[in-house]
């Protein structure tokens, strides 16, 4: 049988349509295959990048943290002033115009009361003794003579040998007699007075702090031979604001630096009633212990207790000063990573200091360490061991 020729055409270009067809299909289908396998390849790939990546990465540092405190910290005014004698007794010749023999002391010499400082030439004032002495003397004999007078011109008077007249001349002759001999007895006594006043003595016990006499030199009315700070005593004047004097109170402890950097205590006296109308300040007096460091004159520094205030602290080591500014270092994330937060800092406390801004109350701050970190670097942390509360104070 024959099919006709155009059948048969029409039936080989349906076959190759078909062909057409599934060979598409069949490419589509292929390349559907490798792209899902491509991408799966790739996803796999970057998760095993991404993980590889975290276990690769190393911490920076080893590092402690804390979290900081809330606690009452005394709160301390920061003041000047000047330290002073507390008495300083000006110590000059009794006798003026006399020559000075001999000076025992010199300045910083600790002298108790009556203590002989410098002597003065015993010659003059040992003669005008002398000579006070012998008339004192002379006149004994005499008011003896003239009484003896008086009592025989009264006995002869009562025979009748003497009138009335001539009794009395004796009587007046004894009376003037003796009131000479009252008179050189009071100069005798002036001039033992002089005799023990030769001697320059201290009024009471303390530190020569000046001396101007020099042996050989002559004394001069009100001349001043010694300065002497009273027991030794010395304080000092604080020089504080109008404004805080209500806040300070006689008792209250003070801390000043010595000049040898070490801090004594010291306590209030008493705190003045009056203000500088220049300065706008008040003098607070604080006594202070002799022998420590301090000087009369030197100009010191130091802080007194006005009363608690809370503080959020933090150890300081935490805190790492870069630029002239205070930085710590907040950790958080997973893994531990270190923020460089920039924090304004107050009172400090033994191994404790006052952050006043820029810390949250329940962050994690680095404790140990801080210094060799960068901002944004990996850290493991492990445990903090526990800080012990100091006792002194400084305020800010």
């Amino acid at each position: 049988m024959s099919w006709p020729l155009s059948l048969i055409a029409n039936r080989k270009s349906k076959g190759m349509g078909w062909g057409i067809i599934a060979l598409l299909v069949l490419i589509v289908f292929l390349l559907f295959h490798f792209l899902s396998s491509e991408e799966k390849s790739t996803a796999q790939a970057q998760t095993k990048t991404k993980t590889e990546s975290a276990d690769s990465i190393k911490p920076a540092l080893t590092v402690t943290v804390a979290q900081p405190r809330e606690e009452n910290w005394p709160q301390r005014l920061e003041l000047d002033g000047n330290v002073l004698a507390w008495q300083e007794a000006v110590i000059g010749a009794e006798l003026p115009y006399y020559r000075i023999s001999e000076v025992r002391v010199q300045v910083g010499d600790h002298v108790r009361k009556n203590q002989v400082l410098a002597r003065i030439s015993e010659d003059t004032v040992s003669s005008e003794q002398a000579a006070a002495a012998a008339v004192v003397n002379e006149l004994e004999a005499v008011s003896t003579e003239a009484r003896s007078n008086a009592e025989r011109a009264q006995a002869l008077r009562a025979q009748g040998f003497y009138s009335a007249q001539a009794q009395g001349q004796y009587v007046t002759g004894e009376r003037a007699a003796d009131a000479r001999l009252l008179a050189a007895r009071a100069r005798l006594r002036l001039a033992q007075l002089q005799v023990a006043k030769a001697n320059v003595t201290a009024p009471d016990d303390g530190v020569i702090s000046a001396r101007s006499a020099v042996v050989g030199s002559l004394t001069q009315p009100g001349q001043e031979l010694f300065r002497l700070i009273r027991g030794g005593r010395i304080e000092w004047h604080a020089e504080v604001p109008a404004a805080q004097l209500a806040r300070i109170k006689p008792g209250v402890v003070a801390q000043i630096e010595s000049g040898g950097g070490e801090t004594l205590m010291g306590k209030v006296r008493t705190v003045a009633p009056s203000v500088d109308p220049r300065t706008r300040n008040g003098l607070v007096y604080v006594d202070l212990p002799s022998g420590q460091g301090l000087r009369a004159g030197m100009f010191a520094r130091g802080q007194i207790d006005v009363g608690q205030t809370p503080a959020l602290t933090i150890p300081v080591a935490a805190v790492v000063l870069r630029e002239g500014f205070s930085y710590i270092f907040v950790v958080a994330g997973d893994p531990a990573r270190v923020t460089q937060t920039r924090v304004k800092t107050g009172r400090r406390m033994g191994d404790r200091i006052e952050i006043v801004e820029g810390l949250l109350p329940n962050a994690q701050v680095v404790d140990t360490g801080a210094g060799f970190l960068a901002d944004g670097d990996v850290v493991a942390v492990v445990s903090a061991l526990p800080t012990p509360v100091a006792a002194a104070t400084t305020l800010r």
